[in-house]
């Protein structure tokens, strides 16, 4: 099964741009003999770190987002592991929350149409029906005209 990680990873300062290119194509290389695929490659370039990590102070953070299965991730993160330029890295899948907020929007569609049906009205809005957007700046409330004193 198919799913969406991001992999953020950051290279020691030593590191110079083309050793920073190649990590970025022996990922690749393990994407593609995995059966993944890389959707979008984001260099932010040498940053200050948080905290210390042993003696550096900044790295060179990358941002990969990688389709494919568990497997290639797990061979990613051990490559990470015992890659000397390599000072963190993290794995996050991200397809799980656009899961959950699917979910979620799915029950409270079901659960708006069956309250709709025992009032006796139809399953679905009509258009101009219920309450505005929330991005509808129009105030009714209030008329901006002088109050006479």
């Amino acid at each position: 099964m198919k799913r969406k990680y991001e992999l953020v990873y950051v290279a020691s300062p030593d590191a110079t741009d083309a050793q920073v290119a190649d990590l970025h194509v022996q990922v690749e290389a393990i994407v593609q003999r995995l059966g993944g695929q890389i959707e979008k490659t984001d260099n932010w370039g040498r940053r200050r770190l948080a905290y210390e990590i042993g003696p550096h102070k900044e790295g060179t953070y990358v941002l990969e987002v990688i389709v494919g299965s568990g497997e290639l991730m797990k061979e990613i993160d051990r490559r990470f592991k015992v890659t000397d330029l390599i000072l963190r890295h993290l794995v996050v899948r991200v397809d799980e929350e656009q899961t959950v907020i699917e979910r979620t929007r799915g029950k409270r569609t079901e659960t708006s149409r069956r309250r709709r049906v025992a009032r006796g009205l139809p399953p679905d809005r009509a258009p101009g029906e219920g309450q505005r957007e929330p991005d509808d700046d129009r105030d009714d409330r209030f008329d901006m005209t002088e109050v006479d004193r």
